[in-house]
């Protein structure tokens, strides 16, 4: 297969809700003003909880990426999602991600996770070697040294709700990176049918 077909970055991700995304806003407009040094903050509107991350595919992997993702959204019910506390990768003294986090009905989505692993390993993607924790990206931090109040900031909004929401389906987008950050469109939306 020859590399330059193979134009299509890709991931599949659950969106959450405008009003969800709306409340991330206000968090990170609160960190701001509480950590000090170069963060690079995600827009809001762009956020999302990746299920799997593909790299570059190309219009064959996209037709087998989305046949995996059928097979298993067919046997998935409507899931519900609770977006708070937040936290950061690896930690708050070397932290490079700062993040909120997911909970709800987190075991059948790391369920749904470790399945859809298994079948896109069989058709050819690496399996991903990290548990999988499920987030909303805040910020990233390329230096933790030239950063400070992360962990005075992660602790005093530890308990920050921005809501929750029922998941009825997930996305598989196409991500294009530009020089004022990633632009994501999707490719195709699977809705969870399952009881």
């Amino acid at each position: 297969m020859n590399e330059a077909q193979k134009n299509i970055r890709a991931f599949l991700a659950i969106e959450p809700p405008a009003d969800i995304l709306e409340a991330v806003g206000i968090l990170q407009e609160k960190l701001k003003k509480e950590i000090t040094g170069k963060v690079s903050w995600t827009k809001p509107q762009g956020n999302h909880l990746t299920l799997k991350f593909f790299g570059n595919i190309d219009e064959n992997d996209k037709k087998n990426i989305c046949a995996a993702v059928e097979k298993q959204v067919a046997l998935t019910p409507p899931l519900s999602i609770k977006i708070a506390g937040t936290g950061c990768f690896p930690n708050s003294k070397k932290a490079r991600v700062l993040w909120l986090g997911a909970s709800g009905d987190i075991e059948k989505i790391a369920k749904l996770q470790a399945q859809l692993e298994e079948d896109f390993e069989k058709i050819g993607f690496e399996r991903e070697n990290r548990n999988f924790q499920p987030h909303l990206t805040l910020g990233r931090v390329k230096n933790p040294g030239d950063v400070t109040g992360v962990g005075e900031a992660i602790n005093k909004y530890i308990h920050y709700s921005a809501g929750e929401f029922i998941c009825k389906e997930v996305v598989l987008f196409q991500s294009k990176l530009t020089p004022q950050g990633a632009i994501y469109s999707k490719l195709k939306t699977f809705n969870f049918i399952g009881e």
